[in-house]
Parts: C-alpha cells; structure tokens; sequence
C-alpha cells in the first residue's frame, strides 16, 4: 500500500512474495510449520524449566543453556506467528513499523544468542583447561553478569541501525522477496543508494566472522586439552560436555553464513525461502534435542519435570 502526493509515493505496508501460492501449497506448508513452532516452544520450556527446578543444574553451563532456550523461544515468536498468519491469509502483507519491529526484535534475540554462543564456548574452555581455577573464575555473580550483558547488549547493537532503516524513504516498490523482513530485502525497497547494502553486508559479515572464530579458536584448544587425557573414560566425559554445544554452534552459525555471507551473491527464490526457514526455524527446532538427547544429567532433570511421581518412586525402590 503507498499514499501518494505531488507525483511521489510513500510506502506504508510491505507485501511477501517468498510464500508458495496456491492453498495446496500454502497448508502443506502451515501444517508442519505450526507443529514445528509447537515444539520449538514447548521444547525450549521443558529445557528451561527443568534447568530451573533441579539444584543439581544450578552451574554456569546449565544456566547458559537455559537463557539460551529462553532466548529462542522469543527468536522464533518474533517471526514464526506472522509466517503463519501470512499463509492463511491471501494479502500477505505488514505495515512498514511492524516490519521494522519484526527485525528489530529477530535480530537483537540472534544476537543476544551469537553472544551467548560465545560466552558459553569460553565457559567451556575455562572449565576444560583450567580446571582447578574455574569456580573461582566462573562465579555465580559473573554467570549472571555475563548472561544479562548478552541479551542488554544484543538488543542495544542493533538499536542504531533500526533507526536510520526507519528515516530512509521507502517510495517505489512494495514487495519483499522473503517469508519475513529482513535487512537486504527490505534495504533494496528503499529509494537510496545501494552502496548502504554492501556497507551493511560487510559489518555483517565482520560480526559473524569474529564470532565464529572466537569459538572455533576456543574449540579446538578445548579439543587438543581433551585429547591429551590419559583415560579413555576421561575423554569421554569431557566430549560429551562439549558435543552439545559444539553441535548447537555449528547449526546456529552455519545457517548464519548461509543467510549473511554472501554479499551479492543471488539465489534462486525457492533456494532463498529454504535458506530463510533453516536459518529460522529448523535450527531452533534441533536445539532442545540436541541439548536434552546428548547430555545425561539433562535427560534426568527432563524426566523429573515431566514426570515427578514415576522418578520419586523408582528412586525410593532403588533405596
């Protein structure tokens, strides 16, 4: 929708053109999007609040685990819900400041969690390779301060650059080529040079970047420290400490690359919308499972939330 006045246009609402059309289409895609969105949800819960209620969780690494869980319910609520009403709905549209909050909000939640990512990678560096020194490192304080400052500064970061997106004048064409606003679709619409696309690409790209390998630096000290354990039993221990996480990194930041690293590279439409619902969704949706199938003490903290009475009396039948 554009209001005009004395030959010029201003945009007030963007239309989606990243949606299969078609109803067939549109349900075969609503259907397993709802159930994913249901279990990203409900999964994120179970992890948080079992981390929460059992004092044998209460540590810097479960406690990262479970703003990380927080955090990606709120990740994919702020994109997932509209994608679902868009698919229903036959205008497909959002208004100009909701498409500006969508970003804002998707965006300061994946950077609260590219934070944690990295925070949680040096915890367990610190634990692996320091050992005797990490309680007196990674005090309860300093595990608080650390979590709070990822998500204040997530959401400061990305302040300024949602402000100047909204003083740019939006006055020609009106359709995103994606599922939800994003910065390199929404930045085209703009009646303004394209050289603000690479300058955004490029600051991007350097984010990522240096994040990645902050933690792949970190994981490959922790794994050479691993590999110089003597026991077998040893090794395995801190592997399984480490796998999770390792596995959360390199879905979170390999959707990441695929969606921001390309500069101006272009994909096909299709190719596009797959990448956006990986980067998205499907990974959200393997965290829970990778967090609760690959680490013991998570599976029984699980278990006792879910079913208190049947873990209570098999305990006190094994006294």
């Amino acid at each position: 929708m554009t209001l005009r006045s004395n030959h010029t246009s201003t945009v007030t609402e963007f239309l989606f053109s990243g949606f299969p059309q078609g109803k067939a289409s549109s349900l075969l895609l609503f259907i397993p999007l709802f159930v994913i969105y249901v279990f990203i949800v409900l999964g994120n819960l179970i992890v948080f609040f079992a981390v929460r209620l059992d004092v044998h969780l209460h540590n810097p690494m479960y406690n990262f685990i479970s703003i990380f869980s927080f955090l990606e319910i709120w990740y994919t609520t702020a994109t997932i819900p509209k994608m679902l009403s868009n698919i229903l709905s036959e205008q497909r549209t959002i208004s100009l400041i909701g498409c500006l909050l969508q970003m804002y909000f998707f965006h300061s939640l994946g950077n609260s969690e590219g934070i944690l990512l990295t925070t949680m990678a040096i915890d367990r560096y610190v634990a692996i390779c320091n050992p005797l020194r990490y309680p007196t490192i990674m005090t309860p304080r300093l595990c608080a301060q650390l979590s709070a400052g990822s998500c204040i500064f997530g959401f400061i970061v990305l302040l300024p650059e949602i402000v100047w997106i909204s003083t740019l004048p939006f006055c020609g064409p009106n359709q995103i080529h994606q599922i939800f606003c994003d910065f390199e679709p929404v930045l085209r619409l703009a009646c303004t040079s394209t050289s603000m696309i690479l300058i955004e690409d490029v600051i991007h790209a350097i984010a990522i970047i240096f994040a990645v390998l902050i933690i792949a630096l970190s994981y490959v000290r922790i794994i050479t420290v691993i590999l110089r354990i003597p026991s077998l039993e040893g090794r395995r221990k801190a592997f399984s400490t480490c796998a999770a996480h390792l596995g959360v990194f390199l879905m979170f930041y390999g959707s990441v690359s695929l969606m921001y690293l390309r500069f101006s590279a272009t994909f096909p439409p299709m190719l596009d919308t797959a990448i956006a619902l990986m980067f998205a969704v499907l990974a959200p949706f393997f965290n829970p499972i990778i967090y609760s199938l690959r680490n013991k003490d998570m599976k029984i903290a699980i278990k006792k939330l879910l079913w208190p009475q049947k873990v209570s009396s098999a305990s006190a039948s094994f006294c």
